[in-house]
C-alpha cells in the first residue's frame, strides 16, 4: 500500500546544505499499523512530510497503491501533532470535521452521514455544535482524528499526535487509535518518540538512524491483537520488545556521537 524507495532529503543552498534524510527505504501493506522512531532530531518528520506529498524530496520516489506521490494523495489523511493548529476555532466539532469532505464534492447528505460516524466512532457523537476551545485537548484530538476517518482515506499518518496530552489521556487515544485501526482496516504510519507507545501500538516498529537518517532496524511486534494498558505492558515480551528497540536508538546515538567528534577533530 506505502512505498519508500531510496528517499533522500537535502535543505540548504549557498554553499551549505544539511542532509536530513539519507537513502531510507521501506514498506507498509495493505492495513498494516506500523510505528516510527528514533532519535530526537533524526528526520521523522521531514520523512512524514514527504510521504504526505507536502515536502518534495530530493532523490527517491514515495508511492501509494502504486501510484508515485507528487503532491497530497487524495486517499490520504494526516493527523498532526498541534491540533489546537489544525482545528479553527470559529467553525464547530461537525464543520470542522466536515470541511475537506467539500473539497471531495460530496453531496450534503453524504457529508453530515460521514461527519456522524465518524464522531461517533472516537466516542464524541454528542458534541457535534460544540467548538473546539470548548473541549479538552483529548477531546480535541479525537476530533481530528474524526476528521481524518470522515476522509475515508486509505492510508493514514499520525505525527507524534499524543505528544501534547496527558497520561491518562494518552493511554485512552493510543486505545482509540487500535480500535479505529481495527475497525476501519486503514493502512496507518505512527511516529512516535515514546518506545513504549510504539510497542503498545504497533504491529511492527521501523527504528531510524540518526540524522542523517536511514532504516537501521525493523522489529516485529508479536503481541497479541488484543491489547490492554495493564495486561499488555506487563508482559515479558513487552518489556523485550521496549529493551530491543531501547539499545538500537543508544546505538544510532553513540554512531552519531562519534561521527560528529570524528568530524570535529578533521575540522
Amino acid at each position: 500500500m506505502l512505498e519508500v524507495r531510496g528517499l533522500r532529503k537535502v535543505y540548504g543552498g549557498h554553499g551549505r546544505t544539511v542532509e536530513a534524510v539519507r537513502d531510507l527505504t521501506f514498506e507498509l501493506k495493505a492495513g498494516e499499523l506500523a510505528c516510527l522512531v528514533g532519535p530526537s532530531g533524526c528526520g521523522k518528520t521531514t520523512l512524514l512530510k514527504c510521504i504526505a506529498g507536502l515536502l518534495a524530496p530530493t532523490s527517491g520516489e514515495v508511492s501509494v497503491h502504486g501510484q508515485r506521490v507528487a503532491g497530497p494523495p487524495a486517499d490520504m489523511a494526516v493527523v498532526f501533532q498541534e491540533y489546537g493548529r489544525s482545528l479553527y476555532p470559529w467553525m464547530t466539532v461537525g464543520a470542522n470535521v466536515e470541511l475537506p469532505l467539500k473539497e471531495k464534492r460530496l453531496v450534503r447528505a453524504r457529508r453530515r452521514q460521514l461527519v456522524t460516524d465518524s464522531l461517533a466512532a472516537v466516542g464524541l457523537h454528542d458534541v457535534e455544535n460544540a467548538y473546539p476551545w470548548q473541549l479538552s485537548g483529548g477531546m480535541q484530538q479525537r476530533v481530528a482524528i474524526a476528521r481524518a476517518l470522515a476522509y475515508e482515506p486509505q492510508v493514514l499518518l499520525m505525527d507524534e499526535p499524543f505528544a501534547a496530552v496527558d497520561a491518562q489521556t494518552r493511554a485512552d487515544l493510543e486505545d482509540l487509535v487500535r480500535s479505529v485501526w481495527q475497525r476501519f482496516g486503514i493502512t496507518l504510519l505512527f511516529v512516535t518518540h515514546d518506545i513504549d507507545e510504539a510497542v503498545y501500538l504497533g504491529e511492527r516498529v521501523i527504528v531510524l538512524s540518526a540524522s542523517p537518517t536511514v532504516v537501521q532496524h525493523q522489529v516485529t511486534v508479536d503481541l497479541p491483537t488484543e491489547r490492554d494498558q495493564l495486561a499488555t505492558r506487563s508482559l515479558a515480551r513487552f518489556a523485550e520488545l521496549r529493551a530491543e528497540i531501547y539499545q538500537q536508538i543508544h546505538q544510532a546515538k553513540a554512531a552519531s556521537t562519534a561521527d560528529r567528534l570524528a568530524a570535529e577533530a578533521l575540522a
